[in-house]
């Protein structure tokens, strides 16, 4: 795919892109100007005209006879082209009745132009398969550090901005830490990196911090909201659950730097492979992960299918980065996804052995059948990632096959109204044919289709969200949205460059963050000038380094570490910190565990962010302010918001307060301060 990227606003008739692309420089005209009266809205429809489709927009216009929307290769016998080029306001399209607006002088050039070369529709970008196009030629190679830097560059170039000179070694060292581990550099490291003065010290740091546990505890948050992991179950009752030795697994496969492919076909599959072992099975807690009713008097199957609708959507969502639960009730209106073709691939997931309602509250059950136990003896040998404090076994929701059961489509999506025969497993078609001779239908050959090279979207959507992770937005800002409706790439030979790459290197995880930091891109300083500003405000060219606010788990870390409190222990159950009295107590039925909040002591006070007891009906307050996920669906990016909630919790939140109370403490026991009675000042 090789493409330049068009903002109208950037343009004018003289810079035309040699090859004008349907999908990068027409359809998001049209999508603006066009789809509201001639798209796939039939209710809004005019004319009987689609632009939407090809066949639609090539054929005889059914209220101009003799005429045509779209004439290859002849602009001016092109009824689209004349209406957007009149002068005429009763022929001229837009209607100025419908206040899109008329196209600017550069858009009307860029459709004569695509007319002319042919008028070519092209599949939806994301639905082709990337391709790595050749490195571009740059003026300033000088500057480029690794690959990444020629795609930036030649953008750069192209919109006639510079980049930044690097930013100074101290504030690298902080951005470069942050973004890796979620913590502060150590004065140890930064000593050892200030004081080194060979040309690769930053690699060397960098490969430092990849090493560390903390990297795995760092990606591993990311993926927690993909799999919205939460320590109760939500709905009313809201009891406690156990799949933090899940979380467990995650950090783990991170530190050990496990395959992505691999990664993501445990969580898929991981207990129908082969000998499965137990650790295979804890990874498929990842679709586990969801609400689960404990409320006596409702209707079994109606909840099983809204569990069996929750899988759909992080897979569809968290994994392919596509809106397929828009297809639930109807057919997708945008994109090409029939609501069978929905059902098809929640079929896949529509075997487990979970059942809609297991009881109520008061048996406590700290999982939800089906269920892996592990014993102190899995904990000795095959899952010695496991944190675990105590003895005895424990029990964790996980995936389990029973016996086929048949899959309908089910009219406007309601449990009880099946239609028509019954579906086999398949994944979406418009992303790529599921061939049953390559992949079985079950959730094996689902895991199999995800992570084939040819499918589009897997190492696409995977490689954008790391790039969010320290780009503080994707090359695709909806990293959610692959789809029509979702944003063009910034750069998209660099999203494909990557997304192959990545797969040539065998989904190597730790290579792709370490392409990333070591770039030039990256290391650019955060300075900034006017002209920058106005041209290019939300930075989305890079021509400066990113400036991105921590999240809410690394706010309380810095905190923490800051001060020397910060308990750095790896996993292990969830936590109970500091917490405004009487929010739970006010949120709940009154019953199970969960029913008042039980503060807990010592070191637990202050683990990372990350360990932080999450119940679903009421999120930890802190977290809530800086827009950590709710964790009650799939979520890939977080919202950013400013609220004087934030200010007032940074003032007075017990854990801040004492943080700060123990960093004067020993900033004044090293006679930084000349302060007399000290004691005095802390009793």
């Amino acid at each position: 795919m090789v493409v330049s990227c068009w903002h109208s606003n950037e343009h004018d008739a003289n810079k035309l892109p040699d090859v004008v692309s349907y999908n990068f420089h027409i359809r998001p005209i049209l999508s603006d100007k066009c789809f509201k009266c001639h798209g796939p809205d039939a209710n809004k429809r005019a004319a009987n005209l689609r632009l939407d489709i090809a066949a639609n927009a090539y054929a005889p216009l059914t209220e101009t006879k003799g005429a045509f929307a779209i004439v290859a290769g002849k602009p001016n016998e092109s009824e689209l082209y004349k209406r957007i080029s009149s002068n005429d306001t009763s022929y001229l399209m837009p209607s100025p009745a419908a206040h899109l607006g008329k196209l600017s002088d550069y858009e009307i050039s860029l459709f004569k132009k695509w007319i002319e070369q042919g008028g070519k529709y092209e599949t939806h970008w994301a639905f082709i398969p990337p391709q790595k196009s050749a490195l571009p030629k740059i003026k300033n190679s000088d500057w480029a550090k690794n690959e990444i830097d020629y795609f930036i560059a030649n953008k750069f170039e192209e919109k006639g901005f510079t980049p930044n000179d690097e930013a100074d070694k101290e504030r690298l060292l902080k951005r470069v830490s942050f973004d890796i581990t979620g913590l502060p550099p150590s004065i140890a490291m930064m000593d050892k990196f200030m004081n080194d003065k060979s040309a690769n010290a930053y690699e060397k740091i960098v490969d430092e911090l990849l090493s560390t546990p903390q990297y795995g505890e760092k990606m591993a948050v990311h993926w927690l909201d993909v799999a919205r992991y939460a320590d109760s179950y939500g709905y009313q009752d809201d009891n406690i659950r156990t799949q933090w030795p899940w979380r467990d697994w995650v950090i783990h496969a991170f530190n050990i730097n496990m395959p992505y492919n691999q990664f993501i076909t445990w969580q898929i599959a991981g207990d129908m492979l082969p000998n499965a072992t137990k650790e295979q099975i804890l990874a498929t807690a990842f679709f586990r992960n969801n609400k689960y009713t404990e409320e006596g008097g409702v209707i079994p199957e109606e909840y099983r299918i809204e569990y069996l609708i929750d899988k759909t959507k992080t897979f569809s969502k968290g994994i392919q980065g596509i809106t397929v639960e828009c297809a639930q009730c109807h057919d997708h209106k945008y994109d090409p996804f029939k609501q069978k073709d929905y059902f098809s691939l929640a079929a896949f997931f529509n075997n487990t052995k979970e059942r809609g309602f297991e009881g109520d509250v008061s048996s406590s059950k700290p999982a939800k059948f089906p269920i892996l136990k592990i014993s102190d003896d899995d904990l000795k040998n095959v899952l010695s990632f496991i944190n675990k404090k105590d003895t005895g076994a424990m029990t964790v929701s996980v995936m389990e096959e029973d016996t086929l059961r048949k899959t309908y489509l089910l009219d406007r999506g309601q449990y009880d109204k099946p239609i028509g025969d019954a579906l086999l497993p398949s994944a979406i078609p418009a992303v790529m044919k599921f061939d049953d001779k390559k992949y079985e239908r079950n959730r094996v050959g689902l895991a199999k289709w995800t992570t084939d090279k040819l499918n589009p979207l897997t190492a696409r959507v995977f490689v954008n969200q790391m790039w969010q992770e320290f780009f503080g937005r994707g090359i695709v800002k909806t990293s959610g949205d692959f789809g029509m409706q979702g944003e063009l790439p910034t750069h998209p030979e660099l999203l494909d460059w990557l997304a192959v790459d990545f797969m040539q290197n065998g989904w190597n995880i730790k290579r792709l963050v370490k392409q990333i930091a070591l770039s030039a891109t990256y290391r650019q300083s955060v300075k900034t000038n006017n002209e920058k500003q106005k041209r290019d405000p939300d930075n989305i060219y890079l021509s400066r380094g990113p400036r991105n606010r921590l999240p809410a788990e690394f706010i309380r870390d810095l905190v923490l570490s800051s001060s020397g409190l910060l308990i750095k222990t790896i996993g292990g159950a969830s936590v109970k910190p500091y917490q405004p009295k009487g929010l739970w107590e006010g949120a709940t039925s009154g019953r199970g565990e969960l029913a008042t909040y039980k503060q807990d002591k010592g070191d637990d006070l202050y683990r990372r962010g990350m360990y932080t007891f999450i119940k679903l009906t009421l999120p930890p307050p802190g977290m809530a302010l800086f827009d950590a996920s709710n964790r009650d669906q799939c979520e890939v990016k977080r919202s950013k918001t400013n609220t004087p909630l934030q200010a007032l919790m940074m003032m007075n939140d017990p854990t801040v307060l004492e943080a700060s109370r123990v960093l004067a403490q020993k900033l004044m026991d090293e006679k930084s301060l000349p302060i007399k009675n000290k004691k005095k000042l802390f009793d």
